[in-house]
Order: structure tokens, then sequence, then C-alpha cells
């Protein structure tokens, strides 16, 4: 059963996979993830997660809104930096848990609350005592201090 204000919520898994019926299936929080990569190069930008106020309003304005774990609450990605993430394109996986946002973002081009372009900005690489992380060539894109005044 549906309404203007919900998605489906139980649904033939046959019909949820193969079916033309957005029925996005939300975790026992109420959460689904949302990864967005960029529009022109396909980079990973960010993997964050939506609630289904958060995915509502995605779909309405075009620009990606997100559910914050640790504020408890929606935000507009770029509401603060002004590094809003444009929806060229949304796609659903197979069984609807997960959702893949394909973006045009704004501003300088940075994802990251650090300003960089993507949040997956280290590599995981072996060091002396296990493994580290190291930071390839991405430099910050605008200076989080300035911008957050945190």
């Amino acid at each position: 059963m549906t309404d203007q204000n919900s998605f489906p919520v139980s649904m033939d898994p046959k019909e949820r996979e193969l079916g033309t019926t957005l029925a996005p299936k939300f975790d026992s929080h109420g959460l689904v993830t949302a990864i967005a990569v960029e529009a022109g190069t396909g980079a990973v930008l960010m993997l964050a997660h939506m609630d289904e106020k958060a995915l509502r309003l995605t779909l309405e304005t075009a620009q990606v809104h997100f559910f914050s774990r640790s504020r408890g609450k929606i935000w507009r990605k770029g509401e603060t930096s002004g590094e809003v993430l444009n929806v060229v394109e949304m796609r659903v996986d197979c069984d609807q848990d997960a959702i893949l946002l394909v973006v045009d973002p704004a501003g300088t081009g940075a994802a990251c609350h650090t300003g960089r372009k993507s949040c997956f900005y280290r590599r995981v690489v072996p060091g002396k005592s296990g493994f580290e992380l190291s930071t390839p060539d991405q430099p910050p894109l605008f200076d989080p201090e300035k911008v957050y005044k945190s």
C-alpha cells in the first residue's frame, strides 16, 4: 500500500527486483545507503544515507539531501559550503537497498567536508607496522575551517 508520503513497504521480491515501482528497502533505522558519483568522470564522491524524507526531497528538488546519523537530521548537500550536488540521474540496485546518485557538483567541485573533491581521498597501503593511510595528491579545494567556522 502506498500514498503520496510513503514508498511501498512490502513487495514481492521479484516485483521489487524486476518491476517499475520505486520501493526502496530502508534498513531497520529507516535509512538507505546512497553513493554519489560525478557525472562527467564517474569518480566516487561520497557515501551517505537517506531516510524517506531526504529521498523525497532529492526527487522533488533534483538536489541531493541526506540524513545525518550523527546530527539526527536531514541536510541538503552544500547548504553551508555551497558545494551542492545536482542530480543528473538516480539509480537503485537490484533489490533497492542502495541508491546511486549521478551528480553534477556545483561550487568548487568539493563533495567532502574536508574540502576535497571526494570523501575517498585516502588509500590503504602497506606500512612499517601494518597498514596505513596515504593521501595521494588531492588537495582541499576550499578551507573547511573558514567555511564551517568550526
